[in-house]
């Protein structure tokens, strides 16, 4: 099905920040009854990286994550303002969080982050070819980092110690490609 068989009667902004937007939609439903739909709209591209080393080991940074209130281990990543170029934010979050920069990057996936309660859309690419340098973290990251083997990060999405969901979509995309393009 490709039309939409929601009707929106009307959109109120009910909170706004410099990161987000939360709208209440008044709408139709699918089945013709009214509805009520609360939408969270991103000012930011959300942008990963898969940083793999020259022995196809890949960077994970942890860190306490204030809205989940525990420890998460995942991918480097952060947010491209709209209009700026998720690659370019891509490059500039590998360097603030972990220092490297990359000599060859490419686009490994586009996803939608939770696209139940949100428009956030997220592009995660794979840095190769790594320079280490000094990293450049912002006053809200406290960051552990991880070099860790592919097939060990696939384990750590599959047994639930990484959790979030670009993390766990990209690792187990690139394990999936990495396997495919074997000879």
């Amino acid at each position: 099905m490709t039309r939409n068989p929601w009707k929106t009667l009307s959109v109120r902004t009910v909170y706004d920040n410099p990161w987000i937007r939360v709208e209440h939609h008044e709408v139709v439903k699918p089945s013709g009854g009214p509805g009520l739909y609360g939408k969270i709209c991103f000012k930011n591209v959300a942008v990963g990286i898969a940083a793999l080393d020259s022995e196809r080991r890949i960077v994970l940074v942890g860190q306490f994550r204030y809205t989940l209130d525990e420890y998460s281990w995942e991918l480097p990543m952060g947010g491209a303002p709209l209009g700026e170029s998720p690659r370019a934010a891509a490059e500039r979050e590998l360097r603030e969080e972990t220092g490297f920069t990359a000599r060859r990057w490419r686009e490994l996936m586009r996803l939608h982050t939770s696209n139940s309660v949100t428009d956030e859309v997220g592009y995660v690419f794979v840095a190769e070819d790594l320079e280490p340098g000094e990293h450049e973290r912002e006053d809200t990251e406290e960051l552990e980092m991880r070099i860790v083997p592919l097939d060990e990060a696939v384990e750590w999405a599959l047994d639930g110690r990484i959790t979030d969901a670009m993390s766990v979509a990209a690792i187990l995309r690139l394990a999936h490609d990495e396997r495919r393009a074997r000879p």
